[in-house]
């Protein structure tokens, strides 16, 4: 029973993961209402998505320098053609991408 488990766990975890641009959050948007209908906090540590459910956790690595964060999926986008991923304004600081705005990141849902 528990080599099955494992064995649905790392299947799971193998097929759920892109690579692509992250972006941010604007400021404009603190307060707005996500997709999940809760307000937006730039502090919290969420995310936008296209297509993973809201409430999934995902891990979000940045390919150049191999900062990572966890977040919570709780918007859809982003809406920028090339973009997978955009980001609270804390989980950009987590992975030090505040200056540029955009970073390559790897996404795998936990």
């Amino acid at each position: 029973m528990f080599a099955v488990l494992s064995a649905k766990a790392s299947a799971h975890e193998a097929e759920i993961q892109e690579e692509g641009i992250a972006s941010y959050y604007s400021d404009r948007f603190q307060g707005a209402t996500t997709a999940s209908g809760e307000p937006f906090d730039q502090q919290a540590l969420t995310a936008a998505h296209p297509t993973l459910p809201l409430g999934t956790v995902v891990q979000v690595k940045r390919a150049d320098t191999g900062q990572e964060v966890e977040v919570l999926i709780n918007d859809r986008g982003p809406f920028v053609e090339g973009r997978i991923i955009d980001l609270s304004k804390r989980a950009a600081r987590e992975l030090g991408m505040l200056n540029r705005g955009l970073a390559p990141v790897l996404v795998t849902v936990q």
